[in-house]
């Protein structure tokens, strides 16, 4: 699977079994309860995601008319953002055990039609830690780049339970979500997918 993919890049089919998928969900339903989904908007044009989002963790990536961002209140609430749930922490340092831990968890919930277009995880204030990906509910086709924005890419499906690793070069490599397969999890009664990305945003110097 990782043949051909960037340098740093990892694919973990079914890292969560099911009823630790089950779990995670219940932990993700509670931390939404706290911190709403919100829908961000495009910075210069306005226009609304397709996805609906909320975060947990000491910070939270925001995206509205005054551009993207990470800030440790929730743009509508104004409270601070629920703690990420252990399991998460957990993970972490499985996959990423040399990187200091991440402080932010971004959720994004897909409805049938949402989709991501191509882009890179470039808000934080470091880039050596990984990105860490987690699927929950309906099977994605998710598209991987190069870390030009015209380099080739690849498509491949990120089913429930599938971790993705971006490190090394592959840290900035261009991705996106295509669209989703309907139907294809019973995990979430209405259907839709989850996605937990988990980040370091701050360099270890500058947070001492």
């Amino acid at each position: 699977m990782t043949n051909d993919f960037p340098e740093g890049f990892r694919f973990l089919p079914s890292y969560f079994d099911k009823s630790a998928q089950e779990a995670l969900v219940e932990e993700i339903r509670a931390a939404v309860r706290a911190a709403p989904l919100f829908r961000p908007f495009m910075p210069r044009t306005g226009k609304p995601f397709s996805v609906r989002m909320s975060n947990c963790g000491p910070l939270g990536w925001v995206s509205d008319i005054k551009g993207y961002r990470y800030q440790p209140r929730h743009p509508e609430t104004g409270e601070a953002w629920p703690e990420m749930p252990a399991v998460l922490s957990r993970l972490w340092a499985d996959v990423a055990p040399d990187a200091p831990p991440p402080e932010a968890c971004l959720i994004n919930y897909y409805e049938e039609k949402a989709r991501m277009g191509l882009h890179q995880d470039r808000d934080e204030d470091t880039f050596d830690a990984p990105v860490v990906s987690v699927s929950l509910g309906d099977t994605a086709v998710f598209r991987l780049g190069g870390t030009a924005r015209k380099a080739p890419t690849r498509s491949f499906r990120l089913s429930s339970g599938d971790v993705l690793v971006l490190g090394g070069a592959s840290r900035l490599a261009y991705h996106g979500v295509d669209r989703l397969i309907p139907g294809s999890s019973t995990l979430l009664a209405g259907g839709g997918r989850i996605n937990l990305t988990l980040r370091r945003v701050t360099a270890p110097e500058a947070e001492a």
